[in-house]
């Protein structure tokens, strides 16, 4: 949902409009999710507490409910795809001198805000939940869901709203099938009139296309005006030529993949959150001699640590710095991305370290055959791992955020802001496909799984390790793609206007040199005169 809600924003609908069609649909979702709680026939009835049986729910009552998580989902895949892209429209301003610094600090604030609102949905909404009943419980969100459209709505006429362009995966085909057609044709010369061998977008500053994946070049050289090129100055077969900003913005979606991948691997660290659960579960988790904290809790340590992370260190710690250096002072984003890349990895190396001491005192208690027994070791030895996948996730996700956002074009922000939701998926389906992998290649007649459900018999210690290994050679492997791609482009500048200043200086010394042989030409036609006479 996310990836085809970036698709129609940036190809068809407009950010803002996909925001608010976004907002009415998870209001109407959440809406008929709280009417099942308020409608006693839209639920089926209690179950009979002395005979123990249940009625089914009829097929209404689960058109009901299906219908409103699918509101929900398709509402979130508007909203969270191009409410990032679109708040940084409101605060992008190219032109501005410190606009690296304030778009720094509104994707950090961003995140820590995002984050901030589920750690309030996994305290204080299930406890309203558990405590008031599903009517408030459910009617509280809402409302709130109300008011957030009902306000996003009203404030448009102040809104900085980009226009949506054509599709662009179609333009992407195209500059595929097009370069393939003109695989044989040879590359303009570079001169002053050569960069008008290269379509254009109509009222765009002629550019030459970069040099970086120079074979798709190919699909924006115009082989004959008068047949390439209508009167209105657009190209006659699309399928058959090309914008250079066609070009431009396909290479900068090919150019980044490698370090999108990179990120994969944190998040499949993040998304092992089966496993700590049952680590929780087997360890004393009491505060107090009458409060536990809940085993499922624990994730709240992560978004805990991200969000005051996030907003010291953007509000404390780089103004500190930046006034003890005297001049501004930021990290790069592809720095922070490998060092979340980093503290992931420590993250694991310290989850298998617990495991493998915790597991230890299950075997000295006699607690092998007895998965459900508390072993005599607190939770809170749990608390270090959650704290290093938020600081993880604090300078990944983040960083990989700015990163695509200020490489890619405007006309795909919104692509860019669902590029790390995109990885997340991915890796939800790896961490699967590793775990089916070594719960196959680690169980046998003689031995057990390391990922048994008997978490004292398996050795979530070695799975541990595992993850561990996998992240520092990922680590590896993003310096390798990060040497690759080469310095970022500059925010200041768009990926199609990378070259302006070359072409710029290209272009005086063309006129000096023509004016240079002029003079000489006419200090020549002076001397022939002066022989003759």
């Amino acid at each position: 949902m996310p990836l085809l809600g970036a698709f129609i924003a940036d190809s068809y609908l407009g950010r803002f409009l996909t925001i608010a069609l976004g907002s009415i649909c998870s209001l109407s979702g959440m809406t008929l999710l709280w009417l099942t709680a308020m409608i006693p026939q839209a639920r089926p009835p209690p179950c009979d507490q002395f005979t123990k049986t249940c009625e089914s729910s009829s097929t209404p009552q689960i058109i009901l409910l299906i219908s409103a998580f699918a509101l929900i989902s398709i509402g979130a895949g508007g909203i969270r795809t191009c409410s990032l892209a679109f708040g940084a429209d409101q605060v992008d301003r190219r032109e501005n001198p410190n606009n690296k610094r304030v778009l720094e600090s509104y994707f950090n604030l961003y995140y820590a805000s995002a984050f901030l609102s589920v750690l309030v949905a996994l305290t204080a909404i299930v406890y309203t939940q558990d405590h008031l009943g599903w009517k408030v419980g459910f009617g509280i969100p809402a409302i709130l869901m109300f008011f957030s459209a009902f306000l996003f709505v009203l404030a448009s006429p102040f809104y900085v709203k980009q226009k949506a362009n054509r599709s662009l995966f179609t333009g992407f085909a195209q500059v595929i099938v097009v370069a393939y057609k003109n695989r044989k044709l040879d590359f303009p010369e570079q001169e002053l009139d050569g960069f008008h061998c290269y379509h254009q977008k109509e009222g765009s500053e002629s550019v030459p296309p970069t040099n970086k994946l120079r074979f798709l070049n190919k699909a924006c050289i115009i082989k004959g005006p008068e047949h390439d090129i209508t009167a209105d100055g657009l190209a006659s077969n699309p399928w058959s030529l090309c914008t250079v900003q066609q070009v431009e913005e396909l290479k900068a979606l090919i150019k980044v993949m490698p370090l999108w991948s990179t990120g994969i691997m944190l998040s499949i660290n993040i998304s092992q959150t089966s496993f700590p659960l049952l680590q929780a579960t087997s360890m004393d988790r009491h505060i107090t001699s009458s409060f536990q904290i809940p085993a499922g809790s624990f994730g709240t340590f992560t978004i805990i640590t991200l969000t005051v992370w996030v907003i010291l260190y953007d509000r404390g710690l780089l103004p500190l710095a930046s006034k003890v250096r005297g001049k501004p002072v930021r990290l790069g984003v592809k720095l922070r991305m490998g060092i979340g890349l980093l503290i992931s990895c420590m993250a694991m190396v310290v989850s298998a370290i617990v495991e493998h001491i915790r597991r230890k005192r299950a075997l000295q208690e006699g607690l092998r055959e007895n998965p459900n027994a508390v072993v005599a070791m607190s939770a809170m030895w749990l608390v270090p791992q959650y704290c290093l996948n938020g600081f993880a996730e604090a300078f990944t996700a983040i960083g990989q955020t700015e990163f695509y956002y200020s490489e890619f074009p405007r006309t795909m922000s919104s692509i860019a802001a669902s590029m790390f939701g995109l990885g997340m998926a991915v890796a939800n389906l790896l961490a699967s496909a590793i775990v089916s992998a070594v719960d196959g290649l680690t169980s046998g007649t003689t031995r057990k799984s390391w990922v048994s459900s008997n978490i004292n018999e398996g050795r979530y210690d070695n799975y541990y390790w595992l993850l561990s290994i996998m992240s520092l050679v990922n680590i590896f492997y993003f310096l390798f793609c990060s040497w690759i791609y080469g310095p970022c482009a500059s925010r200041g500048k768009n990926v199609q206007g990378q070259e302006i200043g070359s072409r710029k200086e290209l272009e005086v010394c063309k006129i000096e040199k023509r004016l240079k042989d002029e003079l000489d030409e006419r200090e020549e036609g002076k001397e022939d005169s002066d022989l003759k006479k």
